[in-house]
């Protein structure tokens, strides 16, 4: 995803939130301090491959199925630990660090990667908990423009955000588990992200001429993101 494909929508996002753009760049700006480079080398296996794209939906348990049969797991969140419990192996957890950083912190130092994601609002969790990574280990993502190992390949929720990377490093097949949409169990706040996610998901879907099951019976009430 060039950053000039993903600012117009960042911007739609911005203003619908009210979010300010200056404290996403200065959380990115803080992390850069943070983070290395990341050597995205490390996905070659990516390519071609199916990627099982894990969210943390209450639904997930019921799907775990999905990501055995994958050939690449990536997982938002704490779908990551109900993987792991469940013997699945996660090949990349992406997380802005707000519910289960210890797991993120113990599978960095174990050598499987994480994509630690800084915006506005995480400034406090980013200076706290990216120091205990092993930095080796942990793509550094923003939602603002990328600067110096700070990376964006697209997306805005940690879920999105999971299939925007696993596009970017090439699988072939997209495949959604632990997804719902319209979970009535979350806040206001949240109830509108998952609205934002399903958007972002619609628009990727259609920049890679593929179909996403997870958005089955719901296009024709998807508001394009552009």
């Amino acid at each position: 995803m060039n950053f000039d494909d993903w600012e117009p929508v960042y911007e739609s996002i911005l203003a619908d939130f009210g979010f300010g753009r200056d404290a996403d760049e200065h959380a990115r700006d803080v992390l850069a301090e943070l983070a290395r480079p990341f050597d995205t080398s490390r996905f070659d296996h990516v390519a071609g491959a199916t990627v099982a794209v894990a969210g943390a939906g209450p639904s997930l348990a019921d799907e775990l199925e999905t990501a055995a049969d994958a050939d690449v797991v990536f997982a938002a969140s704490t779908a990551t630990d109900i993987l792991l419990d469940a013997g699945v192996d996660v090949d990349l957890m992406v997380t802005d660090l707000d519910k289960n950083p210890e797991t993120a912190v113990e599978l960095t130092r174990e050598g499987t990667p994480v994509a630690a994601h800084a915006h506005g609002d995480n400034v406090p969790a980013v200076r706290e908990w990216v120091p205990q990574f092993d930095t080796d280990h942990v793509l550094a993502t923003t939602q603002a423009a990328p600067v110096g190992p700070v990376v964006d390949y697209g997306g805005f929720t940690d879920g999105d955000r999971a299939a925007f990377l696993a596009d970017e490093f090439g699988a072939t097949e997209l495949r959604f588990l632990g997804w719902d949409f319209d979970d009535p169990q979350v806040d206001a706040m949240k109830a509108k992200k998952l609205r934002w996610a399903e958007r972002l998901l619609y628009w990727l879907e259609t920049r890679r001429d593929e179909s996403f099951t997870v958005l089955d019976e719901r296009r024709e009430r998807i508001r394009p993101v552009r």
